[in-house]
């Protein structure tokens, strides 16, 4: 009786399978387990391939990479900006659709009254969240649509460059700054609203970083002149909570970043420490405030 052999078959038949989907042929071995591994199993790494799981476990272990200012590199939509943006917008919403006189007027409701930056109404009634939850109040479209818009402008940069921590930080301390130096310095009768603050301290922040964050210095101060023009030529804006938002801001670029001269950049425990000092100090001002102030 004769047979007949087919060389081919005999060599597919020797040909390891991919542990992780067993019916197809795996020419390539993962580098540290040695186990076989198909085309769409294969991870690039330094030597050779990885499989996927040595490759998870290589990521867990490797510590992320960091810019200068110790944020992780990592591409991912600006989510904490567009928080904001949806909380201002929220909060205008909440404060527009029930007044009387329509959406261009949310100051006739109780919750912008409520919310609203009235020093002589925080020093008798103890309101100072007011110092915080003015800066989420807007007095109507055109107000709201400049800020948020300028908000989305410089927003999504500082969030990747600083982090999540560090940008949220910087726009809640510039925020606070600016309320706080209406405060202790404005008038008590006058009443304050909007964001404008912490979008201040915004810049203020990037005219201290800009060599570490690789900002164009003459663009910066360009943005920050126009700014502090129409904040001077146009009635009805309080210049002392954008004095007061861009002063905190830059103080907070000197907590997260240093002096410019500085080569290394400070470690993460050093720049909360200062962050948390700055924090200290707006609360120095609004305590002395409280104790000193004639409402």
């Amino acid at each position: 009786m004769s047979t007949t052999s087919d060389p081919a078959a005999g060599q597919n038949a020797e040909l390891p399978r991919c542990y992780r989907h067993p019916n197809r042929e795996a020419h390539v071995r993962c580098t540290r387990c040695d186990r076989p591994i198909c085309p769409e199993c294969m991870r690039a790494a330094s030597v050779g391939f990885h499989c996927p799981d040595d490759a998870k476990m290589g990521s867990r272990s490797q510590r992320p990479l960091r810019n200068t200012m110790g944020a992780v590199l990592r591409e991912s939509p600006p989510y904490l900006t567009i928080a904001l943006i949806v909380l201002n917008v929220a909060a205008y919403l909440a404060t527009a659709l029930p007044s009387p006189r329509g959406l261009n007027h949310p100051e006739y409701t109780r919750l912008f009254q409520d919310w609203q930056l009235q020093p002589i109404a925080v020093y008798h009634d103890d309101t100072y969240y007011r110092l915080l939850t003015a800066a989420f109040l807007h007095a109507n479209l055109l107000h709201i649509a400049v800020n948020m818009v300028s908000l989305a402008f410089v927003g999504p940069y500082l969030e990747r460059s600083l982090g999540v921590w560090r940008y949220l930080s910087l726009y809640l301390l510039a925020a606070l700054g600016g309320s706080a130096a209406i405060y202790a310095f404005g008038s008590p009768l006058v009443p304050v609203i909007g964001a404008s603050g912490a979008l201040f301290g915004l810049l203020g922040a990037c005219l201290v970083l800009v060599r570490r964050l690789n900002l164009d210095l003459q663009w910066i101060l360009m943005i920050i002149v126009l700014n502090f023009t129409f904040t001077f030529s146009v009635a009805g804006i309080s210049r002392l909570g954008h004095i007061g938002g861009f002063v905190t801001g830059a103080l907070a670029g000197l907590a997260m970043g240093g002096l410019p001269s500085m080569r290394q950049r400070l470690p993460d425990r050093v720049q909360l420490a200062g962050l948390l000092g700055l924090l200290g100090l707006i609360a120095v001002v609004v305590v002395a405030a409280t104790a000193i102030g004639d409402f």
